[in-house]
């Protein structure tokens, strides 16, 4: 199942360890992939080995990496991009994505730092991108990120992002959340910012919650409800670039399956309404 292949009306959830058990008891029918960060299930043996087994033989699964830093300084982690390869092809794993951004320096950085908006910034992350499509054999999927400054701008996040899409000939994971995060603490419109996605470079899309930490300063936690305006913003999405999978994000604060599959039933009708209006559209 390569990235033209992704079908376009489902709904998956982020898989966290503690899942597990019960996943492998029965996974609900509105779950219809997962998503999980390869460097927390790749070296995984023994009963959590087996059981991740267990699920990737039962539903598609998409990989989001936590680590490649695409636009950082130091030299790209070879080793790690051929284990996520190998991880990929022993779970018959297709669909790979990563940050628009970068963590490491010195050493490696536990957050996610915001590369400059500069064309030369543009042009060393289009030269990563086809090294790591070269070793995975694989499209490189970007997503775009939640940023609280940005340093050595010359440009704007929406020109920024645009060009590397363009110049890597790469697709989008896009990420309905951030750009509303981005919105607040950037003073921009959100809707204006979503519409000038590249419609043909969307893949797939992400939804979560976060953290309100006053008016016009939010934090991106992936800990929390979705809200109204992250909902509205999910559903311009539909209505402008179409329906495409969408992925509930939910790191920690993770309630119980029956309250998760609230909001999976509730992007599972935005789908269904999306798909009804561009079919009269057409």
């Amino acid at each position: 199942m390569g990235v033209n292949m992704i079908e376009r009306a489902k709904v998956g959830l982020g898989l966290r360890r503690e899942m597990l058990d019960e996943f492998c008891d029965a996974i609900p029918d509105a779950i219809d992939f997962f998503e999980v960060a390869p460097e927390n299930w790749m070296t995984l043996g023994g009963k959590y080995g087996r059981q991740f087994r267990q699920l990737t033989e039962s539903k598609p699964f998409f990989c989001h990496g936590l680590s490649l830093s695409i636009g950082g300084p130091a030299p790209l982690d070879i080793d790690l991009v051929k284990n996520v390869k190998a991880f990929m092809d022993e779970h018959n794993i297709e669909v790979y994505s990563e940050h628009l951004s970068y963590c490491s320096g010195s050493g490696h950085m536990y957050d996610l730092m915001p590369i400059p908006f500069t064309q030369e910034a543009v042009k060393h992350v289009v030269k990563r991108v086809k090294q790591v499509e070269d070793i995975l054999e694989r499209p490189l999927i970007l997503e775009n990120v939640s940023f609280y400054t940005a340093p050595g701008a010359e440009m704007s996040e929406l020109e920024f992002v645009t060009a590397v899409l363009s110049e890597a000939d790469c697709k989008m994971l896009l990420d309905v959340n951030n750009i509303y995060v981005n919105s607040i603490n950037h003073q921009y419109d959100a809707d204006d910012f979503l519409k000038a996605m590249p419609t043909e470079r969307v893949a797939y899309i992400h939804i979560a919650g976060h953290f309100e930490e006053a008016k016009d300063i939010i934090v991106d936690t992936h800990g929390a409800d979705i809200v109204s305006s992250v909902w509205q913003l999910l559903q311009t999405c539909y209505q402008i670039h179409g329906v495409h999978p969408t992925l509930l994000e939910r790191d920690f604060n993770i309630p119980q399956t029956p309250v998760l599959l609230k909001e999976i039933d509730k992007i599972h009708r935005y789908q269904e309404t999306g798909l009804c209006q561009r079919s009269r559209s057409a």
